[in-house]
């Protein structure tokens, strides 16, 4: 009986720790601009996160400025970014600096309502991308 218990004692925090790992959201650190849920990258605000293929990967440019940037806002960055990890730095043509993840600027898509949405991807011939860590 009392091996019994143990293996029950035992048992409930493994099944606890099991039940938090197979969760489908990672935290990310304070200063990170973005999480992972369900193997895409989110913003601050929940919604999903997108590339652009016209962008160059690596360029610290970004390619979607005006109207593009309407429909499909960039991850703003503040004003002192630290980069960190695979997060880097975009300057757009207005000043402005946005978060890019592996060389590529991360956007949101205008038409995504909701957390969870993924609207977005294949846009325009399939140059719109989910992000993904």
């Amino acid at each position: 009986m009392i091996a019994m218990k143990k293996t029950t004692l035992i048992g409930v925090p493994a099944l606890a720790l099991a039940a938090l790992l197979a969760g489908c959201a990672t935290t990310p650190a304070p200063d990170m601009p973005t999480r992972t849920v369900d193997g895409v990258l989110i913003g601050p605000n929940g919604k999903t996160l997108y590339t652009f293929a016209r962008d160059a990967q690596n360029s610290g440019k970004s390619m979607c400025n005006a109207q593009c940037a309407t429909n499909w806002p960039p991850l703003m960055a503040p004003a002192n970014p630290k980069p960190m990890g695979g997060y880097t730095i975009v300057m757009r043509d207005d000043g402005s600096k946005q978060w890019a993840y592996n060389g590529w600027p991360l956007y949101y898509w205008s038409k995504d309502a909701k957390p969870g949405d993924r609207t977005g991807e294949g846009m325009l011939n399939g140059a719109w991308k989910v992000a993904r860590p």
